[in-house]
């Protein structure tokens, strides 16, 4: 993208360093507003790199990704919390596994809005008291950025087993457990959710059925994730399922949910969760219209919020009012 196409279209770029980019691109990736994930090269001192120049540490290059993304829909205040998200910032010289310069941590912006973004976000990281030492990550200025090979590209779907093992084995995926999923954050979530809210989106309770707040919503709006306020699902796809609880054909974007297998209670199901806040939702089930591809979410009233229409501006929503203004 041009420096041109940045400033005539609604569309930014956002660049990170955090160690191995095969595990930097599934967190962001088909997140809603953005446009693509791609991993590449940055911050070194030759051009075109190799990835055998690269990991030989002396190109200065490190691996990252650049995002391309609508601010509109997923500022970049939230690319950054996802960024902190996948990484031990408090170590300068690599990432778990991965030791050496190339796999350094780094935020590169492409604007002193980002620049001061990033600066308030790495302050109130360091404040927040989740991590004993000194956040080590650098803020520097964006530079030539070169694509990785293509076998390196969109690796999680590629390789989806060995990017499984990968993260296990470099300890990323223990780390961002212990700190990110802790006894505080929960507590912290029972403060701001009521009792029914925290049951069902932290212990995976189920609410009655016909006594919860949405099932018999016919309002047109959004239904966001009650944990993190990312999106999920639309009034477009919600139906009358007969089943007591809000049920939808299809999520509003595929990458804001995760389906996991549930064997709880005698049962073969799928449930859903949402990717962004990790909380659960409902189910997944194959009886939904035929017409619209035979799939019924059913998703619990407490693990979302509905907002209408007419507050999707004051709300900080505004992107999506187009998708009900296409339907009229």
């Amino acid at each position: 993208m041009t420096e041109h196409e940045q400033q005539q279209g609604a569309l930014e770029l956002a660049t990170f360093a955090g160690g191995c980019f095969w595990c930097m691109v599934k967190p962001f990736d088909q997140m809603p507003g953005i446009e693509k994930v791609v991993s590449g090269y940055t911050g070194g001192h030759t051009v075109n790199p190799t990835y055998e120049e690269v990991c030989s540490e002396t190109t200065g290059h490190a691996e990252a990704v650049q995002i391309t993304f609508d601010p509109a829909q997923f500022p970049y205040t939230k690319l950054l919390d996802i960024f902190w998200q996948q990484i031990n910032p408090t170590d300068a010289g690599g990432q778990f596994y991965d030791r050496g310069s190339s796999y350094r941590p780094a935020i590169f912006y492409h604007s002193e809005k980002q620049r001061e973004e990033a600066e308030a976000s790495k302050r109130s990281l360091q404040e927040s008291g989740r991590f004993d030492a000194p956040i080590a990550v650098e803020i520097v200025p964006a530079t030539v950025f070169y694509a990785a090979e293509e076998y390196h590209q969109d690796y999680y779907k590629k390789s989806a087993l060995r990017y499984k093992y990968y993260r296990q084995g470099s300890g990323r995926d223990d780390f961002i457990a212990r700190h990110w999923n802790s006894a505080r954050d929960r507590e912290k979530l029972r403060e701001r959710l009521t009792p029914m809210q925290f049951e069902v989106t932290q212990n995976s309770a189920t609410e009655p059925a016909f006594r919860n707040e949405l099932w018999d919503n016919h309002e047109e709006g959004l239904y966001v994730d009650i944990v993190s306020g990312v999106p999920l699902f639309s009034s477009l796809d919600k139906y009358d399922s007969g089943c007591g609880w809000p049920s939808f054909t299809r999520p509003l974007n595929d990458g804001t949910i995760n389906e996991k297998d549930d064997l709880a209670h005698g049962m073969i199901r799928t449930e859903v969760r949402s990717r962004e806040g990790d909380s659960h939702l409902g189910h997944l089930f194959p009886d939904g219209p035929v017409e619209t591809g035979g799939l019924r979410y059913c998703i619990n009233s407490a693990a979302l919020r509905f907002i209408p229409v007419d507050r999707l501006e004051e709300e900080g929503y505004g992107a999506y009012r187009k998708l009900f203004d296409e339907e009229k």
